[in-house]
């Protein structure tokens, strides 16, 4: 495999999509805290914040304290070079959310324990299944009082018509929440149960073995009695992991944890970084695009103006669909019909810039 190769082979795209207030932008900043693009994750409630989100970076959505305008995060995390597409979750700035999800090879649906499956999460679902890309499901705060696991599941199952599979279980939830049993693993990941609040730092973890003596003490003896009779039915009745099902967007892998406290959200990235695909295949006009194809070819997704308030300026988002970009490179420009040089590319993370003399497919 080529270097050219290799650097798209390591590229993955997500949209993180849900109904307004479900934890989206919430779990994008405690992504950035967990591989190390920021060291204190903001809030996104910024009127009574110090600190706001990091891509909640337009004054609007500090003011507001939602997200206005897509946001493109990118970072460096177990080999693998991520591109985070955070979309708003309001109606109001729903367009949005749906160019981006073109750029998109696979998207995380945050939903709320408590709310389940929200109008919004079902517009921006129909929007993903279109494109039949891959679906991941995170369900959120469960440090508050949540409905039945089963319950979410089959919710999701009946009312988006897509199966389920659970990678991870949840151990109480509000109060008595006491962290999620990996189901491959079979460890129970337990987490300090301090710092209830708005935890801004990475949590520690602590491993046990289902069904160790010792977990009566870590986590309580009913809970884990609860805990046993439920991977048993889940194990019994549930299917097996298809990751060709997943691929194709007709099986979503489900992962329970907190944002807002930190937990269960490095073992989502891990997992979801190993089933993710990498670049897939586009469809344009002159046929399929290959990723891996060395002629530089990409569409504009997105144009954006006035994002520094002390200049008029514009921003074209584009999505490199296959071969790689060069700072100063000549390409022809398919509407117009005629060549453009593209003297200067920048990568963005929210209102932070840089010159980019190279990029790649994804």
């Amino acid at each position: 495999m080529s270097s050219m190769q290799e650097e798209i082979a390591s590229r993955r795209t997500f949209a993180i999509i849900s109904h307004p207030d479900a934890g989206k932008t919430t779990l994008t900043e405690k992504l950035l805290l967990y591989t190390g693009s920021i060291q204190t994750a903001g809030s996104v409630k910024g009127k009574s914040s110090s600190k706001h989100a990091v891509s909640d970076w337009m004054d609007i959505e500090k003011e507001r304290g939602i997200s206005v305008t897509s946001s493109v995060l990118q970072f460096n995390y177990d080999g693998c070079c991520v591109n985070i597409l955070d979309t708003p979750g309001h109606q109001d700035f729903s367009e949005d959310t749906y160019r981006t999800l073109m750029a998109a090879d696979a998207a995380v649906m945050v939903i709320d324990a408590a709310k389940g499956v929200e109008a919004q999460t079902k517009k921006l679902f129909k929007v993903c299944t279109l494109r039949h890309i891959p679906i991941f499901t995170f369900v959120n705060k469960l440090d508050r009082e949540a409905r039945d696991p089963f319950e979410l599941m089959e919710e999701i199952e009946t009312v988006l018509g897509i199966g389920t599979y659970p990678m991870n279980w949840p151990i109480g939830c509000g109060r008595n929440f006491r962290g999620v049993l990996d189901r491959r693993t079979r460890h129970v990941i337990a987490f300090d149960g301090e710092g209830r609040g708005n935890s801004s730092k990475k949590v520690q973890e602590i491993e046990a073995e289902l069904g160790d003596s010792a977990l009566d003490d870590l986590i309580g003896e009913d809970n884990h009695s609860n805990l046993m009779d439920d991977i048993e039915l889940l194990d019994g009745a549930g299917d097996e992991l298809d990751l060709e099902a997943v691929r194709n967007g007709k099986l979503s892998p489900v992962f329970f944890g907190s944002a807002l406290t930190n937990f269960g959200v490095e073992p989502f990235l891990k997992k979801f970084l190993q089933m993710t695909p990498p670049p897939t295949a586009r469809t344009a006009d002159i046929g399929v695009i290959d990723p891996f194809d060395p002629h530089f070819s990409a569409f504009v997704f997105k144009i954006q103006a006035n994002m520094n308030k002390n200049h008029r300026d514009r921003i074209a988002f584009v999505r490199i669909c296959s071969g790689k970009f060069e700072r100063g490179m000549e390409a022809y420009h398919m509407q117009g019909k005629k060549k453009l040089k593209l003297a200067t590319g920048t990568s963005l993370m929210a209102d932070d810039r840089a010159i980019v003399d190279e990029a790649y497919a994804g």
